[in-house]
């Protein structure tokens, strides 16, 4: 069994890096749409990239990311145990068979680990669930639009408008070098390090998917608004379309405590999920 959780997740890599998920690029196909030059001559550029990949099954951008995993494991599943060396060996092949860059470097000697592995990578954040059956979901996140990313402890007392005041004027900041049009994940709450999963996660979440709470799901709307406003536009080249999407995940806080995390992914916005059943079975997910 393990070698065939090794095996899927070679393929879940080569997929993740290879094929944009849909609602993504129906983003950027409506962005591209409603575009005036020169960003619109970028968004041909990227939605052509995309096209390309898929028919020569070649990453999409060089630039393969970190391995970041999300692991929904049933209490009953049987193959638990599995898991995490299936992960590990799964990167390894991967790097060398899709291929992916080696973009796992020792902090203290500044080595290549060459084969996308190291200590903490790949990165799992695991969940247990009810059940017996397992989702797992990479996450290639590029170090670019990681390099924007970013948290702040703010005074209770600012709220939420000084929430939105913070993630508007970070975007701004940012401008240019997250390579958008972006996908921004909020984490609200917590700690400094919940903030900051939470904001995370929250890109795993479909373009135009909605908070289930009513007050979060405008303050996505307006941020959406807020940032495209700014003008800064695909690559920064100017236009109307800066992000294609936020997207807010909240917690409970201490009283004394408002930390806001932000983070960003670039418009290869990759993302792609397996699951396993109690026989072994494994299908892809949207």
């Amino acid at each position: 069994m393990k070698d065939k959780l090794v095996d899927a997740i070679v393929n879940l890599m080569a997929d993740a890096v290879i094929d944009l998920p849909r609602d993504v690029e129906d983003a950027l196909k409506k962005a591209m749409e409603n575009e005036e030059e020169p960003a619109r001559t970028q968004l041909i550029a990227i939605l052509k990239n995309i096209e390309l990949a898929r028919q020569q099954k070649k990453p999409m951008c060089q630039d393969t990311g970190t391995p970041t995993f999300y692991v929904k494991v049933g209490v009953n599943f049987p193959y638990r145990d599995l898991i995490k060396d299936a992960i590990v060996e799964g990167v390894r092949k991967a790097t060398k068979e899709v291929p992916l860059r080696p973009n796992a470097v020792d902090v203290l000697s500044g080595k290549n680990s060459r084969d996308n592995t190291g200590r903490y990578i790949p990165y799992i954040n695991w969940e247990l669930v009810d059940g017996d059956e397992c989702i797992i979901t990479v996450m290639p996140k590029g170090g670019g639009s990681e390099n924007m990313s970013t948290l702040k402890m703010l005074k209770p007392g600012v709220g939420l408008k000084g929430v939105k005041k913070f993630v508007l004027e970070w975007m701004v900041e940012a401008a240019g070098n997250p390579c958008p049009p972006t996908v921004v994940g909020v984490g609200i709450g917590g700690g400094a390090d919940i903030a900051m999963k939470l904001a995370k996660k929250a890109l795993l979440r479909k373009v135009g998917e909605r908070h289930k709470e009513k007050e979060i799901a405008e303050m996505e709307e307006e941020l959406l608004k807020a940032i495209n406003s700014t003008g800064i536009g695909a690559m920064g080249l100017g236009g109307k379309t800066t992000v294609m999407d936020v997207h807010v995940e909240i917690a409970h806080r201490h009283p004394a405590s408002l930390p806001v995390a932000i983070a960003v992914q670039c418009w290869a916005n990759r993302r792609k999920s397996i699951k396993i059943d109690r026989e072994g079975r494994i299908w892809n997910i949207d």
